[in-house]
């Protein structure tokens, strides 16, 4: 398979997109409640067996030095969890500047008349696009 799922962990929200490693391009697809540093597995099973991915992708959030931080933490945690249940690769990838260049995609295609306002509500999950897109264009590596 060559299907990659990739996460923008936040702490209320996470990000999903989904990534093919042939074509190396990655869509935004929906957000996932996370309560109390707890996602919601239900959800994040039934992603899992709609696109059977090989990979899972996380961004690990840094500050602007590349340090970690409290976020990190979470990032990792939730990458951990991931391989656990998973038990397929899960690869951290750098997400500076992700939500960014989320936003500037979104204003774009808002110009373009191709988004509403209303789906705003989706940058987590375009985050997610771009993150996971990073990782593809690196060859699909591990990091």
């Amino acid at each position: 398979m060559s299907c990659a799922l990739g996460f923008d962990v936040g702490s209320k929200l996470i990000g999903v997109a989904v990534g093919n490693k042939v074509t190396a391009s990655a869509r935004a697809i929906t957000t996932i409640a996370m309560r109390n540093d707890d996602p919601d597995w239900a959800a994040l099973d039934a992603l899992r067996s709609e696109w059977l991915p090989d990979t899972l992708v996380v961004g690990l959030p840094l500050t602007l030095e590349g340090d970690e931080q409290a976020a990190s933490k979470r990032a990792r945690r939730f990458a951990e969890r991931l391989q656990q249940r998973y038990r397929v690769p899960v690869m951290l990838v750098d997400e500076r500047h992700s939500s960014r260049e989320a936003a500037e995609r979104f204003a774009d295609a808002r110009a373009a008349g191709l988004k509403r306002r209303s789906d705003a509500a989706h940058l987590d999950a375009e985050a997610a696009a771009v993150i996971l897109e990073r990782w593809l264009h690196q060859g699909v590596s591990t990091s």
